[in-house]
C-alpha cells in the first residue's frame, strides 16, 4: 500500500543470544504494531555491544524503530549511552525522574543507590517515556521521517509504555492505514486437518481481501482474519464480521471463543450461566486443570475443588476406586477413569466433574499404553462419558494438551446441543 508504515524491532541482550532469556519482547510488539497497521518489517537481535547496536540503528529504513533491552543500572546496560553517540547528544539529570526512583525505592523500605539514581540520566534529545513499573524511563527520538524508541526489556514494564504512551503516539503521527482484524479460536483439531476442513471456506476469502492467518499453539489453532479498511473501517469490518459467521456455522464444534479468550474462560462462564459447579480428579495432570480454572477471576462460583490423585492409594482411599479395578485394569484406563470422575463428583457434591489419568512421561509407557496415552472422562446430571487421547510431546506438553482437550470435552457437554 502507498501509505504502508513499517517497523523494525531491535531486540538487544547477550542473555537473548545465549537462550537465557527467550525473546517474547519481540513477538508481542509484531502483535501489537500489526493492531494499528504498521507492519513489522524486520526484527533485529543483538548482544550489548555498542558498535552492533550503531550498526542495526544506523542500518534501519524503517519508518518505527523500536528497542527493547540495555536500560538497567549496571556497567552492561550500554543502550542509553549508544544512543548517545548515535543522535550526537549527551546524558542530562531529570529531577523529576530521579525523585519517581527514590519513591520507588523508599516505597519498597530500600535506599537508591547511584547507579538507580543515574538512571535518571538521559539523552538530551529525546523525549522521556515515563515508566510506571519500574525505574528506566523509555526514550522517544525523532529523526526526519523515522521515529527511534528505547524501552526497557521487562516485559510488563515494555508493554505498560507501549499501551500507554508508544502506540498511541505511533498512531497520530504516523497515522497508518486501518487494518480490522477478528481472531477465532479453535480447538479439537490440528492445524493441518484443520485447513483441509475449511479449505473451501478459506478460498472465497480472496474476492474478500481477507488474509487468513493459522496461528497454533499446543490444544489450540487460532484463525486471524485480516483486512486493509479501503472505504472505510465499517465496511471492512462488515466483510470480516460475515466470514467469521460463515466460519462460525461450517466448524461450530471447534470454535470455543475469539481474541484473547481462554478456554477455561469459556467453561467458566457456561457453568454460571447454568448455576452449575465443577469438580476435578487429576492424576498425570498434577492439578495443571484446576490451575487453568482458578486463574479465572470469581471462579469459586463454580468450582469446588478437586483431588490430585496421583498414587493409586488416594484413587481408592478417596475417590472410592476397587483395587481389583486397578490390578485387572492398571490406573490408566477407561473404567478407572470413569470412576475418577463419579468419585470425585459424589465426594464434593458437584454437578460435573472432570477427571484424567494417563503417563505423561517420558519414562512409564508400555507398547500397549504408550507414552501420551490419557484418559480423560467428564461426569455429568446425564452420565459419565470418557474418552482416550494420545498427546505428543514433551512431559509438559502432553499435560498441557490433555488439560485443554479436559476442558473442551466439559464446554461441549456444557453446550444446548451436548455434543
Amino acid at each position: 500500500m502507498a501509505n504502508e508504515v513499517t517497523a523494525r524491532i531491535i531486540s538487544i541482550g547477550d542473555e537473548l543470544l545465549i537462550g537465557q532469556t527467550v525473546n517474547t519482547n519481540a513477538g508481542w510488539l509484531g502483535e501489537q504494531l500489526a493492531l494499528i497497521g504498521i507492519r513489522a518489517k524486520r526484527v533485529v537481535t543483538i548482544g550489548d555491544d555498542d558498535q552492533e547496536i550503531l550498526d542495526a540503528l544506523a542500518s534501519a529504513d524503517e519508518n518505527v524503530v523500536l528497542i527493547t533491552g540495555g536500560l538497567g543500572p549496571t556497567k552492561d546496560d550500554i543502550t542509553k549511552h549508544t544512543l548517545c553517540r548515535f543522535f550526537d547528544t549527551k546524558l542530562v539529570r531529570h529531577k523529576d525522574i530521579e525523585a519517581s526512583i527514590v519513591a520507588f525505592f523508599e516505597g519498597i523500605g530500600r535506599d537508591p543507590l547511584d547507579v538507580n539514581r543515574a538512571q535518571a540520566d538521559l539523552p538530551e534529545a529525546c523525549t522521556v517515556i515515563p515508566n510506571d513499573r519500574g525505574t528506566a524511563s523509555g526514550m522517544w527520538f525523532d529523526r526526519g521521517r523515522q521515529v527511534f524508541v528505547s524501552m526497557p526489556g521487562v516485559p510488563n514494564e515494555m508493554k505498560a509504555m507501549m499501551g500507554a504512551t508508544i502506540l498511541p503516539k505511533l498512531r497520530t503521527q504516523f497515522q497508518p492505514p486501518t487494518i480490522v482484524h477478528r481472531t477465532l479460536l479453535t480447538t479439537g483439531l490440528g492445524e493441518s486437518h484443520l485447513a483441509q476442513r475449511i479449505a473451501g471456506w478459506e478460498d472465497s476469502l480472496a474476492k474478500e481481501r481477507i488474509k487468513l492467518a493459522y496461528l497454533p499453539s499446543p490444544g489450540m489453532v487460532k484463525l486471524r482474519l485480516s483486512t486493509y479498511a479501503d472505504a472505510s473501517a465499517e465496511a471492512a469490518r462488515e466483510r470480516v464480521d460475515r466470514k467469521a459467521a460463515e466460519l462460525y456455522s461450517l466448524i461450530p464444534d471447534l470454535v470455543f471463543g475469539e481474541g484473547e479468550e481462554r478456554l477455561q474462560q469459556v467453561v467458566g462462564k457456561l457453568l454460571k450461566q447454568r448455576g452449575q459447579t465443577l469438580s476435578l480428579a487429576e492424576s498425570c495432570t498434577g492439578g495443571y486443570v484446576s490451575h487453568l480454572i482458578t486463574l479465572v477471576p470469581g471462579s469459586s462460583a463454580y468450582y469446588t475443588g478437586g483431588v490430585v490423585s496421583y498414587a493409586n492409594a488416594v484413587k481408592m482411599e478417596e475417590l472410592g476406586i476397587p483395587s481389583d479395578m486397578l490390578e485387572l485394569n492398571g490406573a490408566v484406563s477407561q473404567p478407572v477413569a470413569e470412576q475418577m470422575a463419579n468419585g470425585v463428583r459424589q465426594a464434593l457434591r458437584t454437578d460435573w466433574s472432570i477427571a484424567l489419568t494417563g503417563i505423561a512421561g517420558p519414562d512409564g509407557g508400555t507398547p500397549d499404553k504408550p507414552v501420551g496415552t490419557v484418559w480423560i472422562a467428564v461426569s455429568g446430571p446425564d452420565g459419565v462419558r470418557s474418552i482416550k487421547g494420545q498427546f505428543p510431546g514433551s512431559r509438559h506438553l502432553v499435560i498441557e494438551r490433555s488439560a485443554l482437550a479436559a476442558l473442551d470435552m466439559l464446554r461441549r457437554r456444557l453446550l444446548p446441543s451436548g455434543s
